[in-house]
């Protein structure tokens, strides 16, 4: 298990890990103050016990706290791409994982799926997708909406990306609540393919994401706990 060190910035506790989600309470004075510059320990497990190529990886991915807003813990992976042992660790376990489950299409979830799965793909001989945010693609589009805290978003993929049976894997670095990643797998499922797996660098179980999957497999290489 390896425990990474944040300190807080705005003298709150922040109990919660999320890229991208507000902690509950933190606006609304809910949460007791502590001092500022105390440190506060994060842990992040292996989870592919005794692979040293894992454990390499959750050492790489830092958090940081209060961005982009008060509040909000971000798993920075950016870490993990400045040592190209545990990148390419990343990539290498998630091509022994499906080498061998016939992927024909690879979908990274905009943005930080299009850094791992590209690769990912030209590994497996599968072609890549890339889903993205509204107006970000020239061609015509079907789309999938999903709701956030406050408002809705939706992922877009172009017309004749994805065929009837196509095997598809969808690739983000993160799991939270799971609201995209469903939203990628209905998006899919819609053109006609078939969503083999969903694979994440880090899940965040408390937010208990993998529920909203409608029972899709997730495979993912570390998890945060508090």
């Amino acid at each position: 298990m390896h425990v990474l060190s944040v300190i807080t910035a705005k003298g709150f506790a922040l109990p919660s890990l999320s890229r991208g989600l507000t902690v509950p309470g933190v606006s609304s004075g809910r949460l007791s103050p502590l001092p500022l510059g105390r440190r506060y320990w994060l842990k992040m497990s292996a989870c592919k016990d005794g692979d040293p190529r894992v454990q390499r990886i959750a050492e790489a991915v830092r958090v940081i706290p209060d961005f982009p807003k008060p509040g909000i813990l971000f798993q920075d992976i950016t870490t993990l791409l400045l040592d190209p042992k545990a990148f390419q660790d990343s990539i290498d376990i998630f091509v022994e994982r499906f080498k061998d489950k016939k992927i024909t299409v690879v979908a990274g979830i905009e943005a930080r799926g299009f850094i791992f799965g590209p690769s990912i793909a030209l590994a497996l001989g599968a072609k890549f997708v890339p889903l993205r945010k509204p107006k970000k693609l020239p061609g015509e589009v079907i789309f999938e909406e999903y709701v956030l805290e406050y408002g809705t978003d939706r992922l877009e993929m172009h017309v004749g990306a994805v065929q009837e049976g196509d095997r598809a894997l969808v690739v983000d670095d993160l799991i939270a609540t799971g609201g995209t990643l469903c939203a990628a797998i209905k998006l899919l499922e819609r053109a006609g393919a078939e969503v083999v797996e969903c694979a994440c660098i880090i899940e965040i179980p408390e937010l208990k994401g993998r529920e909203r999957l409608g029972g899709k497999p997730l495979y993912i290489l570390v998890e945060t706990e508090k």
